[in-house]
């Protein structure tokens, strides 16, 4: 039999087949063995033991298209990283964290932002000009009232879509108004510290229609990108690649040469002095891990 790990929790992954419902399965030896983990969103193989307890285990994984380590999924075709526009105020520095990690999976990345009901028209208006100037399309929804939740469901259409977000930010208030029959838990915002308790605890599929899959995951508070170094940062700005042909140095880092395409185009209002400020301070990061590796 063959189908699809659409949950995991505990040693236990539950493999939906089409037409048969979902079975609770364990995953052979082999997989420890060879240190492979079977991952949500995997096609498998697998045998049924007990048909009427609904349980089998995991015999292979199929070939994967891609996999992604945060969050932990395989065979997507994009991410949707949702932020809120206020109530907690956007944190840019995660969330361009989240695109470098898309940008070095080569998976496209869409971003929506929640909760425009309470957000003005200017506020709207600076995340989507820091945003779609480096090519990356940008949704503004209310997941409490319904606002533009079609044109979210348009992007999703006939794709296996990785949803991301920290903690607090309607992340499963959206799948509930995308897919009702989720009955995806919510949470409250702490009113101290502004910010959302985990309510998604682990991955999982949810199906929205024909051929087309949501993967909820679990809020984080921080990504670790450590595992490249500041020479690279620069290639994971989509923005920059116009403007460096005009840097007088070649291999210009963009912090302090004269002459820098980039920086003139950050002056020029022609790239987000949000996104450059975040790049120097990821850039500064990632040169003292070096020092200390």
């Amino acid at each position: 039999m063959t189908g699809k790990i659409i949950k995991g929790i505990a040693g236990f992954y539950y493999v939906y087949a089409e037409g048969r419902g979902v079975y609770a399965c364990r995953a052979k030896g082999i997989f420890r063995n060879e240190k492979i983990k079977p991952l949500v969103g995997d096609n498998v193989e697998f045998e049924i033991l007990h048909e009427k307890d609904r349980e089998g285990n995991v015999l292979r994984i199929l070939p994967r298209h891609n996999s992604l380590l945060r969050p932990a999924v395989a065979n997507v075709d994009q991410a949707l990283v949702i932020f809120a526009i206020v109530k907690p105020d956007p944190n840019f520095n995660l969330l361009d964290r989240f695109l470098i990690r898309m940008e070095r999976q080569k998976l496209p990345a869409v971003i929506c932002f929640n909760k425009q009901d309470i957000a003005s028209e200017d506020e709207k208006e600076a995340l989507r000009r820091a945003y779609e100037t480096c090519g990356y399309r940008v949704l503004f929804v209310s997941a409490l009232e319904g606002g533009g939740i079609d044109c979210v469901r348009e992007v999703l259409a006939g794709r296996t879509t990785a949803v991301a977000g920290p903690s607090g930010v309607g992340k499963s208030s959206l799948i509930n108004s995308l897919a009702p029959s989720a009955h995806r838990e919510t949470g409250e915002i702490s009113q101290k510290i502004e910010r959302g308790r985990h309510t998604t605890r682990h991955t999982e599929i949810v199906a929205l229609g024909r051929d087309t899959y949501i993967v909820d995951t679990p809020g984080f508070t921080s990504l670790d990108i450590s595992e490249i170094t500041k020479e690279e940062l620069g290639q994971y700005y989509p923005e920059f690649g116009r403007y460096e042909p005009y840097c007088r140095f070649s291999g210009c880092a963009h912090i302090s040469e004269p002459g820098c395409g980039v920086k003139e185009a950050v002056a020029a209002g022609r790239i987000s002095g949000v996104r450059y400020e975040n790049y120097k301070a990821l850039y500064e990061e990632l040169k003292e891990v070096k020092r200390y590796r």
